[in-house]
């Protein structure tokens, strides 16, 4: 397994690739850390699932998902990969999308077992995870370095497939496309999130404002972000 893959560059949605290449029709489908939900709308809007479960630990945004009303086959609920509230053999699919490193390092492990858990047998865990490369990444890395926490994920998954909890089915990398039009937006969007309090100084703030800067146009900032997938399944 490699934690990354610096000479693949294909650009692309991961959601239409995950969407072609996971078997998502009729199944059961875990969600960990959906967030805005907004993957979790795509996924339910295609018709071809069963049922979501949704989980999110983030108590600010658990509730405004609490508030959605339209998507009939979504329950939400608040939970975290290490302690996923759901039976033995529960889900076809379980998906993880840039989540893992956020589970406390000491309870990554034990996500890993959680997930092999609640798969049926032959089931499958979409794990991404941002490779730790590229621009966008080296401004986020003035107040948020993730390099420890990036790469204890990935060692939490090789172990899982290493004991045989899980089977590496493939790995997949790609490049996706973060665009924000000015550094307003990336200050609502990167800093001020409900999930982590990012407190920069007014001297940090300024180095990240001008570092982003650097990549303004007159059409705002583009970055290519690197991603990897760890495609994994539940040994029958």
């Amino acid at each position: 397994m490699k934690i990354a893959a610096p000479t693949r560059t294909t650009l692309c949605n991961e959601v239409k690739l995950m969407l072609a290449e996971l078997p998502f029709d009729g199944a059961s489908v875990l969600e960990l850390g959906c967030g805005k939900a907004e993957k979790t709308r795509t996924l339910a809007g295609t018709g071809r699932v069963k049922e979501v479960l949704a989980l999110e630990v983030d108590d600010i945004q658990h509730a405004r998902n609490l508030l959605i009303t339209d998507l009939p086959q979504v329950r939400f609920r608040r939970g975290g990969a290490e302690a996923i509230p759901a039976d033995d053999a529960s889900f076809d699919i379980v998906l993880m999308f840039k989540s893992l490193h956020h589970v406390p390092m000491e309870h990554m492990d034990r996500a890993l077992t959680e997930i092999a858990r609640v798969l049926k047998p032959g089931g499958l865990a979409w794990i991404s995870e941002p490779v730790y490369a590229g621009d966008f990444n080296e401004i986020l890395r003035l107040f948020h370095d993730e390099k420890l926490v990036r790469e204890a994920a990935f060692a939490a998954v090789c172990k899982a497939v290493d004991d045989g909890r899980l089977a590496l089915e493939k790995q997949l990398f790609f490049d996706t496309r973060s665009h924000f039009d000015d550094f307003e937006q990336f200050d609502a969007r990167m800093i001020r999130v409900t999930h982590t309090d990012h407190r920069l100084s007014p001297e940090l703030y300024g180095a990240v404002r001008e570092k982003f800067m650097a990549h303004m146009t007159p059409d705002g900032a583009t970055f290519l972000n690197p991603q990897r997938v760890d495609l994994l399944r539940k040994p029958a």
